[in-house]
Protein backbone atom coordinates (compact mmCIF):
# COMPACT_ATOMS: atom_id res chain seq x y z
CA UNK A 1 0.00 0.00 0.00
CA UNK A 2 1.09 3.51 -0.83
CA UNK A 3 1.91 5.82 2.15
CA UNK A 4 -0.22 9.18 1.32
CA UNK A 5 2.43 11.31 2.64
CA UNK A 6 5.06 10.33 0.39
CA UNK A 7 2.90 11.85 -2.50
CA UNK A 8 3.53 14.73 -4.27
CA UNK A 9 0.22 16.44 -5.13
CA UNK A 10 0.60 15.76 -8.50
CA UNK A 11 1.22 11.94 -7.71
CA UNK A 12 -1.71 11.94 -4.91
CA UNK A 13 -4.46 13.63 -8.15
CA UNK A 14 -3.44 10.56 -10.29
CA UNK A 15 -4.07 8.22 -7.88
CA UNK A 16 -7.47 9.77 -7.29
CA UNK A 17 -7.96 9.73 -11.05
CA UNK A 18 -7.34 6.60 -10.89
CA UNK A 19 -10.03 5.87 -8.33
CA UNK A 20 -12.55 8.01 -10.83
CA UNK A 21 -12.37 11.21 -8.86
CA UNK A 22 -12.18 15.15 -9.94
CA UNK A 23 -9.16 16.83 -9.52
CA UNK A 24 -10.50 18.65 -7.08
CA UNK A 25 -10.26 15.96 -4.71
CA UNK A 26 -6.54 16.27 -4.47
CA UNK A 27 -6.36 19.18 -2.73
CA UNK A 28 -8.97 17.96 -0.76
CA UNK A 29 -7.07 14.90 0.79
CA UNK A 30 -4.02 16.91 0.52
CA UNK A 31 -5.12 19.91 3.08
CA UNK A 32 -6.57 16.53 5.48
CA UNK A 33 -2.86 15.30 5.30
CA UNK A 34 -1.00 18.58 5.85
CA UNK A 35 -2.91 20.66 7.28
CA UNK A 36 -5.22 18.72 9.78
CA UNK A 37 -2.41 15.90 10.88
CA UNK A 38 -5.37 13.62 9.77
CA UNK A 39 -3.85 9.87 10.16
CA UNK A 40 -6.99 7.76 8.98
CA UNK A 41 -8.56 8.02 5.73
CA UNK A 42 -11.71 7.09 7.52
CA UNK A 43 -11.90 10.69 8.77
CA UNK A 44 -11.83 12.60 5.68
CA UNK A 45 -15.57 13.16 6.34
CA UNK A 46 -15.95 15.85 3.14
CA UNK A 47 -15.45 12.33 1.27
CA UNK A 48 -17.69 10.08 0.48
CA UNK A 49 -18.22 6.67 2.46
CA UNK A 50 -17.01 4.93 -0.67
CA UNK A 51 -14.18 7.02 -1.53
CA UNK A 52 -12.56 6.79 1.81
CA UNK A 53 -13.08 2.96 1.34
CA UNK A 54 -11.71 2.85 -2.04
CA UNK A 55 -8.76 5.21 -0.93
CA UNK A 56 -8.03 3.05 2.13
CA UNK A 57 -8.17 0.08 0.43
CA UNK A 58 -4.89 1.41 -2.32
CA UNK A 59 -3.14 4.02 0.66
CA UNK A 60 -2.46 4.25 4.52
CA UNK A 61 -1.01 6.76 6.39
CA UNK A 62 1.99 6.71 8.05
CA UNK A 63 3.89 8.66 10.23
CA UNK A 64 7.62 7.89 12.23
CA UNK A 65 7.52 6.57 15.47
CA UNK A 66 8.55 8.56 18.35
CA UNK A 67 11.41 6.81 19.52
CA UNK A 68 12.79 8.94 22.34
CA UNK A 69 12.12 12.52 23.54
CA UNK A 70 14.44 14.99 25.42
CA UNK A 71 13.84 18.09 26.88
CA UNK A 72 15.69 20.55 28.09
CA UNK A 73 15.74 23.25 30.95
CA UNK A 74 15.18 25.87 28.35
CA UNK A 75 12.42 23.71 26.87
CA UNK A 76 14.29 22.87 23.40
CA UNK A 77 12.65 19.57 22.60
CA UNK A 78 14.86 16.48 20.82
CA UNK A 79 12.89 13.67 19.12
CA UNK A 80 14.24 10.84 17.77
CA UNK A 81 11.98 9.46 15.04
CA UNK A 82 11.93 5.46 14.02
CA UNK A 83 11.50 5.33 10.10
CA UNK A 84 9.70 3.19 8.55
CA UNK A 85 12.59 0.40 8.02
CA UNK A 86 13.79 1.02 11.27
CA UNK A 87 16.58 3.86 10.49
CA UNK A 88 16.72 6.61 13.24
CA UNK A 89 16.73 10.38 12.77
CA UNK A 90 16.71 13.15 14.93
CA UNK A 91 14.06 16.70 14.72
CA UNK A 92 14.91 19.58 17.39
CA UNK A 93 12.37 22.32 18.39
CA UNK A 94 13.61 25.60 19.25
CA UNK A 95 11.55 27.85 21.22
CA UNK A 96 12.35 31.29 20.64
CA UNK A 97 10.67 34.50 22.28
CA UNK A 98 7.57 34.67 19.42
CA UNK A 99 7.64 31.29 18.25
CA UNK A 100 9.13 27.89 17.84
CA UNK A 101 11.71 26.93 15.12
CA UNK A 102 12.36 23.27 13.70
CA UNK A 103 15.51 21.92 12.67
CA UNK A 104 14.90 19.21 10.20
CA UNK A 105 16.54 15.78 9.10
CA UNK A 106 17.20 14.64 5.07
CA UNK A 107 19.15 11.88 5.92
CA UNK A 108 20.07 9.34 8.16
CA UNK A 109 23.88 10.20 9.20
CA UNK A 110 25.88 12.03 6.53
CA UNK A 111 28.68 11.39 4.25
CA UNK A 112 30.29 14.49 4.76
CA UNK A 113 32.41 13.30 8.20
CA UNK A 114 33.44 16.45 8.89
CA UNK A 115 34.84 15.96 12.19
CA UNK A 116 33.34 18.31 14.67
CA UNK A 117 29.96 16.52 13.89
CA UNK A 118 28.36 14.08 15.65
CA UNK A 119 26.16 12.58 12.53
CA UNK A 120 29.23 13.27 10.05
CA UNK A 121 31.39 10.57 12.03
CA UNK A 122 28.48 8.13 12.03
CA UNK A 123 28.31 8.06 7.46
CA UNK A 124 25.87 7.49 5.25
CA UNK A 125 23.07 5.24 6.53
CA UNK A 126 20.59 6.96 3.35
CA UNK A 127 18.42 9.25 2.15
CA UNK A 128 15.55 10.28 3.90
CA UNK A 129 11.88 10.23 1.62
CA UNK A 130 10.15 13.67 0.99
CA UNK A 131 7.44 12.04 3.14
CA UNK A 132 10.09 11.64 5.93
CA UNK A 133 11.13 14.80 6.01
CA UNK A 134 8.33 16.53 6.04
CA UNK A 135 6.58 14.15 8.49
CA UNK A 136 8.93 15.40 10.63
CA UNK A 137 6.85 18.49 10.72
CA UNK A 138 3.55 16.55 11.40
CA UNK A 139 4.83 14.79 14.49
CA UNK A 140 5.88 18.03 15.77
CA UNK A 141 3.11 20.24 15.57
CA UNK A 142 1.46 16.98 17.31
CA UNK A 143 3.81 16.96 19.85
CA UNK A 144 3.14 20.74 20.34
CA UNK A 145 -0.43 19.57 20.36
CA UNK A 146 -0.27 16.79 23.16
CA UNK A 147 1.52 19.39 25.29
CA UNK A 148 -1.21 22.44 25.32
CA UNK A 149 1.11 24.16 22.91
CA UNK A 150 -0.19 25.77 19.35
CA UNK A 151 1.06 23.73 16.63
CA UNK A 152 0.93 26.93 14.80
CA UNK A 153 3.63 28.26 16.94
CA UNK A 154 6.06 26.33 14.91
CA UNK A 155 6.87 29.26 12.26
CA UNK A 156 10.50 28.52 10.72
CA UNK A 157 12.18 25.63 9.40
CA UNK A 158 15.94 24.88 9.09
CA UNK A 159 17.31 22.28 7.30
CA UNK A 160 20.26 21.73 9.61
CA UNK A 161 19.80 18.38 10.85
CA UNK A 162 20.93 15.34 9.97
CA UNK A 163 22.74 15.23 6.64
CA UNK A 164 23.62 17.19 3.55
CA UNK A 165 20.50 18.43 1.82
CA UNK A 166 21.89 19.05 -1.31
CA UNK A 167 23.10 15.49 -1.54
CA UNK A 168 19.41 14.49 -1.78
CA UNK A 169 18.69 16.90 -3.53
CA UNK A 170 15.31 15.75 -5.34
CA UNK A 171 13.66 14.98 -2.43
CA UNK A 172 14.51 18.57 -0.99
CA UNK A 173 13.17 20.21 -3.52
CA UNK A 174 10.19 18.07 -3.69
CA UNK A 175 9.57 18.51 -0.17
CA UNK A 176 9.97 22.59 -0.65
CA UNK A 177 7.89 22.79 -3.38
CA UNK A 178 5.43 21.20 -0.63
CA UNK A 179 5.94 23.23 2.19
CA UNK A 180 4.87 26.60 -0.20
CA UNK A 181 1.41 25.10 -1.08
CA UNK A 182 -1.20 27.10 0.40
CA UNK A 183 -3.69 24.07 0.56
CA UNK A 184 -1.15 22.66 2.51
CA UNK A 185 1.80 23.51 5.55
CA UNK A 186 2.08 26.96 3.75
CA UNK A 187 5.67 28.26 4.59
CA UNK A 188 7.14 31.72 3.31
CA UNK A 189 10.31 30.83 1.63
CA UNK A 190 11.49 33.72 3.64
CA UNK A 191 10.54 31.48 6.96
CA UNK A 192 12.76 28.21 5.57
CA UNK A 193 16.18 27.91 5.33
CA UNK A 194 18.47 25.68 4.05
CA UNK A 195 21.74 24.95 5.34
CA UNK A 196 24.66 23.20 3.19
CA UNK A 197 28.49 22.44 3.27
CA UNK A 198 28.33 23.66 -0.27
CA UNK A 199 27.24 21.33 -3.45
CA UNK A 200 27.68 23.85 -6.64
CA UNK A 201 25.23 21.90 -8.33
CA UNK A 202 22.47 21.43 -5.41
CA UNK A 203 23.22 25.69 -5.00
CA UNK A 204 22.34 26.29 -8.51
CA UNK A 205 18.96 24.35 -8.42
CA UNK A 206 18.12 25.56 -5.56
CA UNK A 207 18.77 29.27 -6.12
CA UNK A 208 16.61 28.96 -9.23
CA UNK A 209 13.65 27.42 -7.44
CA UNK A 210 13.35 30.54 -4.78
CA UNK A 211 11.83 28.07 -2.12
CA UNK A 212 13.83 28.95 0.34
CA UNK A 213 16.80 31.05 2.62
CA UNK A 214 20.43 30.30 2.00
CA UNK A 215 22.72 29.24 5.01
CA UNK A 216 26.73 27.89 4.46
CA UNK A 217 28.50 25.74 6.59
CA UNK A 218 31.91 27.75 6.58
CA UNK A 219 33.48 26.99 9.44
CA UNK A 220 37.21 27.93 8.04
CA UNK A 221 38.41 31.06 6.33
CA UNK A 222 41.01 29.11 4.60
CA UNK A 223 40.69 25.55 1.95
CA UNK A 224 43.50 24.27 4.10
CA UNK A 225 41.72 24.83 7.45
CA UNK A 226 38.48 24.05 5.79
CA UNK A 227 40.10 21.00 4.52
CA UNK A 228 41.23 19.66 7.72
CA UNK A 229 38.03 20.17 9.62
CA UNK A 230 35.71 19.42 6.45
CA UNK A 231 37.88 17.49 4.17
CA UNK A 232 34.80 15.73 2.26
CA UNK A 233 33.32 19.41 1.93
CA UNK A 234 36.72 20.77 1.18
CA UNK A 235 37.40 18.05 -2.02
CA UNK A 236 33.99 18.40 -3.46
CA UNK A 237 33.89 22.33 -3.59
CA UNK A 238 37.21 23.97 -2.65
CA UNK A 239 36.87 27.25 -1.32
CA UNK A 240 37.59 29.34 -4.51
CA UNK A 241 35.31 27.58 -6.11
CA UNK A 242 32.56 27.56 -3.45
CA UNK A 243 32.96 30.85 -3.27
CA UNK A 244 32.38 31.41 -6.68
CA UNK A 245 29.38 29.59 -7.07
CA UNK A 246 28.00 31.50 -4.27
CA UNK A 247 28.90 34.96 -6.38
CA UNK A 248 26.52 33.62 -8.70
CA UNK A 249 23.43 32.91 -6.39
CA UNK A 250 20.54 34.66 -7.05
CA UNK A 251 19.65 37.41 -4.37
CA UNK A 252 17.25 39.91 -3.85
CA UNK A 253 18.52 43.55 -3.19
CA UNK A 254 19.39 43.98 0.42
CA UNK A 255 19.54 39.97 0.83
CA UNK A 256 22.76 38.35 1.78
CA UNK A 257 24.04 34.92 2.39
CA UNK A 258 24.26 33.81 5.67
CA UNK A 259 28.07 32.30 6.45
CA UNK A 260 27.86 29.86 9.64
CA UNK A 261 31.13 29.63 11.52
CA UNK A 262 31.23 27.40 14.49
CA UNK A 263 33.55 28.24 17.13
CA UNK A 264 36.53 26.15 17.81
CA UNK A 265 38.70 26.73 20.93
CA UNK A 266 42.47 26.99 19.58
CA UNK A 267 41.44 26.16 15.80
CA UNK A 268 39.42 28.43 14.13
CA UNK A 269 39.58 31.22 16.71
CA UNK A 270 42.24 33.37 17.12
CA UNK A 271 42.64 37.03 15.46
CA UNK A 272 44.36 35.98 12.21
CA UNK A 273 41.41 33.47 11.66
CA UNK A 274 38.59 36.75 11.83
CA UNK A 275 41.05 38.57 9.46
CA UNK A 276 41.00 35.73 7.24
CA UNK A 277 37.21 35.48 7.18
CA UNK A 278 37.17 39.56 6.36
CA UNK A 279 39.69 39.21 3.59
CA UNK A 280 37.03 36.18 2.33
CA UNK A 281 33.91 37.48 3.17
CA UNK A 282 34.12 41.52 3.34
CA UNK A 283 33.28 42.43 -0.25
CA UNK A 284 30.50 40.29 -0.49
CA UNK A 285 26.84 39.88 1.00
CA UNK A 286 27.36 38.37 3.54
CA UNK A 287 26.49 38.05 7.57
CA UNK A 288 28.38 35.10 9.83
CA UNK A 289 26.55 33.33 12.32
CA UNK A 290 28.87 32.69 14.82
CA UNK A 291 27.86 29.67 16.83
CA UNK A 292 29.35 28.11 20.12
CA UNK A 293 30.65 24.28 19.46
CA UNK A 294 28.23 22.12 21.22
CA UNK A 295 30.46 19.38 22.46
CA UNK A 296 29.36 15.57 22.73
CA UNK A 297 31.12 12.54 24.64
CA UNK A 298 34.60 12.11 23.21
CA UNK A 299 34.30 15.44 20.81
CA UNK A 300 38.20 16.29 19.64
CA UNK A 301 37.45 19.76 19.94
CA UNK A 302 36.26 22.23 22.82
CA UNK A 303 34.32 25.74 22.46
CA UNK A 304 35.43 28.86 22.36
CA UNK A 305 35.08 30.56 25.92
CA UNK A 306 32.15 33.56 25.41
CA UNK A 307 34.41 36.40 26.26
CA UNK A 308 36.70 35.34 22.96
CA UNK A 309 33.51 34.86 20.62
CA UNK A 310 32.76 38.29 21.99
CA UNK A 311 36.26 39.14 20.97
CA UNK A 312 36.20 37.75 17.31
CA UNK A 313 32.40 39.35 17.17
CA UNK A 314 34.26 42.08 17.30
CA UNK A 315 36.73 42.06 15.32
CA UNK A 316 34.77 41.25 12.28
CA UNK A 317 32.46 44.55 13.07
CA UNK A 318 35.27 46.66 13.10
CA UNK A 319 35.99 45.44 9.78
CA UNK A 320 32.73 46.16 8.48
CA UNK A 321 31.54 42.44 8.19
CA UNK A 322 28.13 42.20 9.92
CA UNK A 323 28.42 39.00 12.46
CA UNK A 324 25.66 37.89 15.20
CA UNK A 325 26.23 35.01 17.71
CA UNK A 326 23.50 32.00 17.68
CA UNK A 327 22.39 31.69 21.19
CA UNK A 328 23.42 27.95 22.41
CA UNK A 329 20.30 26.12 23.01
CA UNK A 330 19.90 22.65 24.69
CA UNK A 331 22.97 21.80 26.05
CA UNK A 332 21.97 19.70 28.64
CA UNK A 333 20.33 17.72 26.27
CA UNK A 334 23.73 17.56 23.82
CA UNK A 335 20.76 18.98 20.98
CA UNK A 336 23.55 19.10 18.28
CA UNK A 337 21.76 16.42 15.44
CA UNK A 338 22.87 13.24 15.60
CA UNK A 339 23.79 12.89 19.63
CA UNK A 340 20.63 11.26 20.74
CA UNK A 341 20.63 9.24 18.29
CA UNK A 342 24.62 7.91 18.61
CA UNK A 343 23.66 7.47 22.39
CA UNK A 344 20.70 5.67 21.61
CA UNK A 345 22.91 3.38 19.08
CA UNK A 346 25.28 2.89 22.28
CA UNK A 347 22.67 2.01 24.81
CA UNK A 348 21.21 -0.59 21.88
CA UNK A 349 24.54 -2.13 21.45
CA UNK A 350 25.56 -2.37 25.21
CA UNK A 351 22.13 -4.25 25.84
CA UNK A 352 22.58 -6.92 22.67
CA UNK A 353 26.17 -7.65 24.24
CA UNK A 354 24.52 -7.92 28.25
CA UNK A 355 21.29 -10.23 26.40
CA UNK A 356 24.21 -12.41 24.78
CA UNK A 357 25.66 -13.12 27.76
Amino acid sequence: MVNLVELTLAELGALLADLGQPAYRAEQVWQWLWQKRCRDVGEMTNLSKELRTALADRATIAWPEVADVQVSADTTVKLLLRLADGALAETVLIPERTHVTQCLSTQVGCPMACTFCSTGQMGLVRNMTMGEILAQLLVAQQYLADQGQDPDELKNLVFMGMGEPLLNLDELMKSLAALGHDKGLNFSPRRITVSTCGVPKGLEVLGDSGLAMLAVSLHAPTQELRARLMPRAAALAPLDELMAALDRYPLRPRQRITYEYIMLRGVNDQPEHARQLVRLLGQRKAKVNLIAFNASPGAAYASTERMDILAFEKMLHVKGLTATIRGSKGQDIAAACGQLKAEHDRITTRCDKDNAQ
